[in-house]
């Protein structure tokens, strides 16, 4: 989720300032070194000539790739990376479950609980660790694969109709976000986090209810309640997507390092198999 701790950990890192790199207070302060006065002295070290200084001074600034930091393309590429895996083993996750429905259930069961486990390790380790973020893309393909199987198999065609919706939620959002009809404020950021730690509680809740009254969905069921319930998630998780891209644009803004790309297209993979798991159980209680 957007803000999950994968995206509070970056905007605490940009706060300070990320190792390496200048912290936001001080972005655009620096001033430059007088080539005049200091043109002797480099040629002196250097053995370059006055010329050859001006033009090397003269040079355009370097950018992301050539300074290690993190870039749009950059993020873009290893959320592609992260989506392929994700894919790539859900295919797997759905035919393992075709063909031996019980170790569909125990991906299932067992992805969701291992992504759970993981999630937490990747965002209280210290250093970023892409296997770790790889290996959970890898869990989360193959959790999401027996999901849709175990849906698609009660209800015909609602995959590809959480798929679509999905992606068009991510591309609304998107233009919502960059248009400025949606804008991401510090008391926004703060409202939909404790909204999102709330929602987190109740999900744990309602699965434990689930698990032990042998229901589907849990509190409210296919009932008005459960639908609302259902929307109410859809749209937590979508507003989200709206906090990713604003995390994405204070790590490129404040000059954070590269390996950053990992975490932040992590957050973004997190969001939205979240958001389409939770389509999948809208569409499921509206045809319930």
């Amino acid at each position: 989720m957007a803000t999950n701790p994968v995206f509070d950990r970056i905007e605490k890192d940009a706060q300070r300032g990320y190792a390496g790199f200048q912290s936001p207070s001080n972005v655009g302060t620096e001033t430059r070194p007088n080539l005049g006065q200091a043109s002797a002295q480099w040629g002196a070290q250097s053995g370059m000539t006055q010329q050859q200084l001006n033009d090397l001074y003269n040079q355009p600034s370097a950018g992301p790739v050539q300074t290690g930091r993190v870039s749009m393309d950059d993020v873009m590429m290893k959320t592609a990376t992260l989506f392929g895996l994700v894919l790539v083993f859900g295919a797997i996750g759905w035919a393992v479950a075709s063909a031996n429905p019980q170790l569909g259930m125990m991906l299932w069961m067992g992805g969701m609980i291992a992504t759970l486990i993981l999630g937490f390790v990747i965002v209280l380790k210290k250093t970023i660790s892409v296997p770790l973020i790889v290996t959970y893309a890898v869990i989360e393909g193959l959790f999401v694969g027996a999901v849709s199987q175990f849906f698609e198999m009660q209800w015909p065609g609602i995959v590809m109709s959480a798929v679509v919706a999905t992606l068009a939620t991510f591309a609304g959002m998107l233009i919502a976000y960059k248009s400025g009809l949606i804008k991401v404020t510090a008391k926004f950021r703060r409202i939909v986090t404790m909204m999102i730690f709330g929602y987190v509680i109740f999900a744990i809740v309602n699965f434990i209810y689930a698990w032990t009254t042998n229901t589907m969905f849990g509190f409210g069921g296919s009932s008005w309640l459960g639908i609302a319930i259902s929307l109410f998630a859809v749209g937590l998780a979508s507003v989200s997507l709206a906090l990713n891209f604003d995390s994405i644009e204070q790590a490129i803004a404040t000059g954070a390092p590269q390996q950053y790309s990992w975490l932040l297209a992590h957050g973004i993979i997190v969001t939205l198999v979240w958001l389409y798991i939770e389509f999948l159980r809208l569409m499921a209680r509206l045809r319930e």
